[in-house]
């Protein structure tokens, strides 16, 4: 699932050096990457503890506190992506010079800074509930919300923005903040709709099985 999602980002890069000004915008969306992946790893590991505490709790015939687990990594990812979301948006005008020199490039980082920041609240929204999908076994939801969100919306929104209506960079970004949107809102919807006492029947069934198959 992961690698669908980072593989589009290398896409756009790939995208920008297409456009009018290749050197100044692949600069730009090559920080705006670093800078989500550097964030990212905050939200990566909140959705692995989330993942390894439904799972365990389904196996275990506990959908409630499956639940409860989750309502807890949402809590975390709430706190944690509006901080540096924040954070991010104090320091735009010079946190481009933790990567160039060039007044251009800080100033075009301060610019598209703002999608950053939603790329932050979306990401880290998108990861814990992905760690939600790994913890209940439904790996194959995650993969195709991931190819519709991202290859089939995300990606089409962000060349067009960016080689039709002249929003370069931004319009590539673009397109990944429309991507996470959309996956965030299908995992929403998979989520808050899922029968969590069938889960853990399903879990308990499959922990049975697997241990008469070893026995």
């Amino acid at each position: 699932m992961l690698c669908l999602e980072w593989w589009l980002f290398e896409l756009l890069i790939l995208s920008s050096g297409l456009l009018p000004n290749p050197k100044l915008e692949t600069s730009v969306l090559s920080i705006c990457l670093t800078t989500e992946t550097l964030h990212y790893v905050i939200s990566n590991g909140v959705a692995a503890a989330v993942s390894t505490r439904v799972a365990n709790n389904l196996g275990a015939g506990s959908p409630q506190v499956a639940r409860v687990s989750i309502l807890a990594g949402l809590c975390l990812w709430l706190i944690e992506s509006v901080f540096f979301s924040t954070l991010l948006f104090i320091c735009r005008n010079i946190i481009g010079y933790a990567f160039s020199n060039s007044k251009e490039v800080v100033d075009y980082v301060a610019d598209i800074s703002p999608l950053l920041c939603l790329s932050f609240i979306l990401d880290g929204f998108t990861a814990v509930l992905n760690g939600v999908a790994r913890g209940s076994g439904w790996q194959h939801i995650g993969a195709w919300n991931n190819v519709v969100s991202y290859y089939l919306v995300g990606a089409p929104v962000g060349l067009y923005l960016a080689f039709s209506h002249g929003f370069n960079g931004k319009g590539l970004w673009c397109g990944v903040v429309v991507g996470s949107a959309v996956q965030a809102t299908i995992l929403a919807i998979v989520t808050t709709s899922m029968d969590w006492k069938k889960q853990a029947e399903k879990a308990r069934k499959r922990i049975i099985s697997r241990e008469n198959g070893l026995a």
